[in-house]
């Protein structure tokens, strides 16, 4: 692509005659650069590519993309005031503008988000249509599977993945927003068809340092959106109404909505004279199934097509049953429930959805939030009948500090320590009684676990499933 087409619509200033200067690629990794690349000196957690701008040269790359003077050896120097912004940009134009061709809905918030694409997804792909899907647990193209590496992608991949849609004649593009794309621009200037604000609870300050930016970062994507389709029976949503500038569409069940969920029964719901059921228990999956009705109305689906993708969605750790294929008399239930507002409303829907005791294997992750962990510690214990407090993700940190903290919380005896998270689920599996059902929370669909010595496989399905194996026998 001619240099001067890969920078349209960004202001830059350089010394150097841009024009006929054909690029042959972008990258903001110094390893991944090859000949006539274009490299971006973006500003990373921890690390500034300015300092590897010599390596990138010596791979190959003949453009360098700075927010400041620098010496670029023998490179061509482009001068930005924000690279990340110029990133984005330059990989929308790169791969032709893909996100102009998809309608995009995107789903933002500290809950639901996952559990909302995939309700989504279903509904539209039970309609007919084309769609492709990005977050946290896997990128989908229609029914082909992409690994994720984070729950949104940097601008590069992200348009890189448009540009694969629009290829494989999707219609529809749904993805997750995550708060940390938002604040460091991986989504500007993506026009969003529709987006969604779920919910806003505590969560990634380790990041955003304040609550007043984590919701900052939030109401970024209503000021890029259409349609703007809000909670307000959530604290928050009321101020995001005041932030959007889109067309509003609200739900909610306590307050007056567009979109009102009345005759709550169970996982089923009236709205309007219509009633549906989400395959999902827990009143926060009323409200992620009233979500996706009001983007649906958008997308003018029929409601027997809504009914039938509601009640046909599973979404891989997200209140996954695993032990339905044996005969046990009790239930064990993966969920990715690792901050205080999911913990809660996970057992609370267990303890609404099932008669027998409710059995919670919780730990916290390492390097995050560490205010969190004796709140974790005291929703679990006061709301479980018995707690097994484990590892989770420990990362740099000592697994029994983390633990430690998560018991200075702690009221009621009703728990046991356990750090080696394996261990914890076997006893938590072998001393289970009929009607018990056990909650493993914390990882969901996570198949690994990140430790000080680095990451491992830990994929807590197939260790269920060997521990009922191993008792069946």
């Amino acid at each position: 692509m001619k240099l001067t087409q890969l920078m349209e619509g960004l202001k830059y200033e350089t010394k150097d005659i841009l024009d006929n200067i054909d690029i042959k690629g972008i990258q903001y990794n110094s390893n991944k650069v090859l000949d006539g690349y274009a490299f971006v000196c973006i500003q990373g957690l921890g690390v500034d590519r300015h300092l590897y701008i010599e390596d990138a040269v010596k791979n190959g790359a003949t453009l360098i993309i700075a927010e400041r003077d620098v010496d670029t050896f023998g490179a061509i120097l482009v001068k930005v005031e924000n690279a990340r912004i110029a990133l984005s940009q330059m990989s929308k134009n790169f791969y032709g503008k893909s996100d102009e061709r998809l309608k995009i809905i995107g789903v933002t918030g500290t809950k639901g988000k996952t559990t909302t694409t995939y309700l989504i997804k279903s509904v539209l792909k039970t309609f007919g249509k084309k769609v492709g899907l990005i977050g946290t647990i896997a990128n989908y193209i229609d029914d082909e599977k992409i690994d994720s590496t984070s729950t949104t992608p940097e601008s590069l991949e992200l348009h890189k993945l448009f540009k694969r849609m629009v290829e494989a004649s999707m219609e529809y593009c749904i993805m997750e927003v995550s708060s940390h794309s938002l604040a460091l621009d991986r989504v500007y200037g993506i026009n969003f068809y529709a987006s969604i604000f779920t919910n806003l609870t505590r969560d990634h300050l380790d990041f955003h340092k304040t609550f007043e930016n984590y919701f900052d970062a939030k109401a970024k994507l209503f000021s890029m959106s259409k349609y703007c389709i809000i909670n307000v029976d959530d604290a928050y949503g009321p101020k995001m109404l005041e932030r959007s500038q889109g067309i509003n569409l609200t739900y909610g069940i306590n307050n007056r909505a567009d979109f009102m969920a009345e005759d709550v029964k169970g996982n089923t719901f009236l709205v309007g004279n219509e009633r549906f059921e989400c395959a999902l228990p827990g009143i926060h999956n009323i409200y992620n199934s009233l979500a996706t009705i009001a983007a649906m109305n958008l997308a003018m689906v029929p409601a027997k097509d809504i009914k039938q993708g509601l009640k046909a969605t599973v979404v891989p750790g997200r209140f996954e049953i695993i032990s339905d294929e044996y005969d046990l008399g009790y239930t064990i239930v993966l969920d990715y429930a690792h901050n205080p507002d999911s913990l809660e409303k996970l057992i609370l829907a267990a303890r609404d959805h099932y008669t027998g005791r409710i059995i919670t294997l919780i730990g916290c992750g390492g390097d995050r939030d560490k205010t969190k962990r004796p709140i974790m510690g005291e929703i679990a214990t006061s709301l479980s009948d018995y707690v097994y407090l484990t590892s989770d993700n420990p990362r740099s940190e000592d697994p029994m500090d983390i633990i430690s903290q998560m018991e200075s919380g702690i009221k009621k005896q009703n728990y046991k320590i356990i750090a080696d998270r394996k261990k914890a689920i076997k006893e938590a599996i072998l001393n289970a009684k009929p009607h018990d059902v056990i909650l493993i929370a914390g990882k969901g669909h996570e198949d690994y676990q990140v430790l000080k010595t680095g990451k491992i496989p830990f994929d807590e399905k197939s260790i269920v499933k060997s521990i009922i194996k191993e008792g069946l026998l």
